[in-house]
């Protein structure tokens, strides 16, 4: 399954288990509050950063390295994909970290441009990757279903994302890498619908199967629709 592979009974506690960034918090906040954010609206981005993606992103990262216990049914997708499963939850979980990494090094090219290329490559092995965990998981047909779709969007984003910087589309670019961190989010929101779920004692497969599709379409539509007022621009020189 995508969206880090999280199954009914992970623990809570595990996915909550991370280290602190790298990238220290004022950084984050300054290079938001330059992109016309306001500072309040900047905290807030960064403190929903800290800590709810780069906590699921470090444990994703920790489960595909085998230094958490993973749960059984996860353990039954590593018995039946030993180098794809893996390979999804370490890259998709770099992804995570590196696609607002790269958005927030905008204004210094140089850093953007080799943040931006590890991320890409993070998001290709952990799309593709994800096809095929989707369809050795566990969970229902329409579970899967929604884990698949949302690797071939995911890729789909970031080749046309390519596409756009190569032909100097700058405004383009930053919108479908937008798209891209929201459908990456997913994982995020999953976790939280997961919990949800468990602690009003709704039943498991019906709302996971739904939110295996609700919690990538949501954002990324709501992603579509903040992305409209870009203006379009082009590279310099071109």
């Amino acid at each position: 399954m995508s969206a880090f592979a999280t199954p009914a009974t992970q623990n809570v506690a595990s996915m909550t288990e991370a280290t602190e960034p790298s990238v220290r918090m004022t950084d984050l906040v300054h290079a938001t509050a330059r992109r016309g954010l306001s500072p309040v609206t900047a905290v807030i981005l960064v403190l929903i950063g800290s800590l709810l993606v780069i906590p699921v992103a470090l444990v994703a990262i920790a489960l595909g390295l085998g230094l958490l216990q993973l749960p059984y049914e996860l353990i039954i997708v590593l018995q039946r994909r030993p180098m794809a499963f893996p390979l999804h939850m370490v890259a998709s979980g770099l992804a995570l970290i590196l696609i607002p990494i790269a958005a927030c090094a905008r204004r210094r090219r140089d850093l953007h441009r080799a943040v931006g290329r590890a991320a890409a490559i993070c998001v290709a092995a952990g799309g593709a990757s994800a096809l095929v965990v989707a369809l050795a998981s566990e969970a229902t047909a329409v579970a899967r279903a929604g884990f698949f779709v949302q690797g071939v969007v995911w890729l789909a984003l970031l080749a046309a994302a390519f596409t756009a910087i190569h032909c100097g589309n700058v405004a383009r670019h930053a919108q479908l890498m937008i798209a891209m961190a929201a459908v990456a989010s997913a994982a995020v929101w999953l976790r939280l619908v997961i919990y949800g779920a468990v602690f009003a004692g709704l039943p498991f497969d019906p709302v996971y199967a739904a939110a295996a599709w609700a919690c990538w379409m949501a954002p990324l539509g709501l992603a579509a629709i903040a992305a409209r007022p870009l203006v379009q621009t082009k590279r310099p020189g071109q």
